[in-house]
């Protein structure tokens, strides 16, 4: 019998704890060193499903070209009229458990869980994510958007760190 998928956050912080600036840009992750590719693709093969909230759809768009081809994607938003050509992304207005079932139900692979803060801390107050992969960049922002905000109290277990230009990787389930 197969393992059931998991929902793994992966996601970059500054060490002072941001996902990005108050405006929402990333732009501080552009230096962030060349052992982060290597990282993010051998994930970014375990996974066939994304989870993301429409702030983080509306700021890849930007970026240019999809980077998410062939990858199922779920765009929680209240707003489902939203049009896409892309197959592969569905915007979706549901309840994060009922759609963690679905999704576990479904996928071949991982989820992967990439943000924004509101959707990762609405996984976090139920309990809903697996596996937590944090790379912190050694990059200082001041202020911005904090990865963590719920009010929830999560003891998790320490699996690997990992360290590469700088960088370091934290993985806990």
């Amino acid at each position: 019998m197969e393992a059931e998928p998991k929902v793994i956050l992966y996601i970059a912080m500054s060490l002072d704890g941001y996902i990005a600036k108050d405006d929402g840009s990333v732009g501080w992750l552009e230096n962030a060193g060349n052992g982060v590719e290597g990282s993010y693709l051998e994930f970014y093969n375990t996974i066939d499903t994304i989870i993301m909230g429409r702030k983080t759809y509306d700021q890849i768009l930007t970026f240019g070209e999809w980077g998410y081809k062939g990858k199922n994607t779920y765009v929680l938003t209240a707003d489902t009229s939203k049009n896409t050509d892309n197959p592969n992304i569905e915007f979706v207005d549901t309840d994060v458990e009922d759609l963690t079932i679905r999704l576990k139900q479904e996928s071949g692979s991982n989820i992967w869980l990439l943000g924004g803060a509101e959707i990762i801390n609405a996984f976090l107050e139920r309990r809903l994510i697996d596996e937590y992969r944090i790379t912190v960049i050694p990059v200082i922002i001041g202020s911005g958007i904090p990865l963590f905000t719920a009010d929830t109290e999560e003891h998790l277990d320490f699996k690997e760190v990992i360290e590469y230009d700088g960088i370091v990787e934290l993985k806990y389930e």
